[in-house]
């Protein structure tokens, strides 16, 4: 896996390794994957069930694709909305290792974010992840929706401030924080207008009101502009929970499903430096426009400095 630094990188992308789709294959209860037809679906809980296409988890073809866009990297993750990290320990444990089995001697052009469980975090296996040359963590945002979540992740927040590696926090579900069940007639497209959007916007309060006292230091980065958590910001004063503090040097916001309108609006209120580019492919066909570039750019303050400056 490299660890060189490039200069324009897309931060938010998954890839589900030949290891880890083999797991999924092989499990009896969600998350898994099933021949559907002439392809495969995906099952997971709280959602619509989920065609998926293999070949989008071809990491040479991936690679392809990053230098098609103009880039130099992709920093790839196990998707959390998938349920892994929320699993018991032994479960989480096997599909995580699978992930990390399958994200090593990735291609040119790719570069791996780290998972781990949340029912029993391991900052150990972290730190080994951080060694192998794993750019950061990612967690579902559902591990970050308080106080209590905060305390069960603090080992692992402390040793990712400690080595100055980014988080990526992600929509997904916690143990103590379980995806709402998917009702029968929703469109495919409600959990990510509704959950995924709720996760964010809760993370990144707890993340602002707890997190960030307790580890000035981290550098984190919220997917989808945190659900556009920031342009709450007046409501949030005008309810007590003062509206200081937007524009932080080591909180970033990846671009993911969003605009021109929505990203202008977030520029404005958190500094146009705040921005990364971050395409969540497969999901989502990538979009780019004049700004992209100057965005993709902007990941290499995620790193450590003496990462960042090679």
């Amino acid at each position: 896996m490299t660890t060189q630094v490039a200069t324009a990188v897309d931060v938010h992308q998954h890839l589900w390794p030949d290891p880890l789709l083999r797991a999924l294959h092989r499990r009896a209860r969600t998350p898994l994957i099933r021949r559907s037809g002439q392809g495969w679906v995906l099952r997971i809980d709280g959602e619509p069930e989920w065609p998926i296409d293999l070949r989008d988890h071809d990491p040479v073809r991936r690679a392809a694709l990053v230098a098609d866009d103009g880039l130099d990297e992709a920093w790839v993750a196990l998707s959390s909305p998938l349920g892994v990290e929320a699993l018991p320990p032994d479960e989480s444990a096997e599909l995580i290792a699978a992930q990390h089995e399958g994200t090593r001697g990735l291609p040119a052009g790719l570069r791996a974010w780290a998972s781990t469980g949340v029912a029993s975090p391991d900052p150990r296996a972290l730190g080994a992840a951080l060694d192998e040359g794993f750019v950061g963590l990612v967690l579902p945002a559902g591990a970050l929706s308080g106080p209590g979540g905060i305390d069960v992740c603090a080992p692992l927040l402390r040793l990712l401030e400690e080595r100055s590696a980014p988080l990526l926090v992600h929509p997904g579900p916690a143990p103590w924080a379980p995806p709402s069940p998917a009702g029968a007639g929703l469109p495919d497209w409600w959990p990510a207008m509704t959950s995924y959007v709720a996760q964010m916007q809760t993370a990144w309060l707890a993340v602002r009101t707890w997190a960030r006292p307790a580890f000035p230091r981290l550098r984190v980065c919220f997917a989808m502009l945190a659900g556009l958590a920031p342009l709450q910001a007046e409501r949030l004063a005008a309810r007590g929970g003062g509206a200081g503090g937007l524009r932080d040097p080591l909180t970033f916001y990846d671009t993911s499903s969003y605009g021109p309108a929505a990203i202008a609006a977030m520029a404005a209120a958190v500094g146009a430096d705040a921005l990364v580019h971050g395409s969540d492919r497969p999901v989502v066909d990538p979009e780019s426009d004049a700004e992209t570039p100057a965005r993709a750019r902007n990941a290499a303050r995620l790193l450590a400095p003496q990462e960042a400056t090679r």
